[in-house]
């Protein structure tokens, strides 16, 4: 996993947007300030499955899909 490096200042301009990105994603950020490193990152593990959108699940017999009208869900691009 790559973090991503900022500067001092460029975390000052959008502190709260890159929380908010390391709380969502888990990847940490260094900030690099007077040749030194800080590292942001949650400080509990996130879990991949925990960002999946939640999907619906059929339930019932699998042959009845082949007999379901999809044109009604169908959509042209």
């Amino acid at each position: 996993m790559k973090n991503l490096k900022l500067t001092a200042s460029a975390l000052r301009q959008d502190i709260y947007k890159i929380i908010d990105s390391v709380l969502e994603t888990g990847k940490p950020v260094e900030i690099e300030r007077r040749g030194r490193t800080v590292r942001i990152e949650p400080a509990e593990k996130v879990s991949k499955f925990s960002r999946l959108a939640r999907r619906r699940i059929f339930k019932g017999d699998p042959d009845e899909i082949f007999r379901i009208d999809w044109l009604e869900q169908w959509r042209a691009r």
